[in-house]
């Protein structure tokens, strides 16, 4: 479960965004302000999402490189 939570923050962010819309829209009821702290904490949510999102592209990146100066060396031999 942990590794599906590290490996797709995006995805469990946006199921937990359009929970959070439904809910809102169907259920009219809920005071303001506990929908106004679950956007705030989803809002917080999606900055964690994004740095992790951004790590993975720098560390593929990284690989690229390597893989990269790999092909060159290959090709200068």
């Amino acid at each position: 479960m942990i590794t599906f939570i590290r490996t797709h923050p995006a995805r469990i962010y946006a199921v937990a965004v359009a929970a959070l819309a439904l809910v809102a829209h169907f259920v009219p009821s809920l005071p303001s302000a506990l929908v106004l702290g679950l956007v705030a904490a989803v809002l917080g949510t999606g900055e964690a999402v994004q740095r992790t999102e951004d790590g993975k592209t720098l560390a593929a990146g990284d690989t690229d490189e390597h893989q990269d100066q790999a092909d060159g060396d290959e090709l200068s031999a």
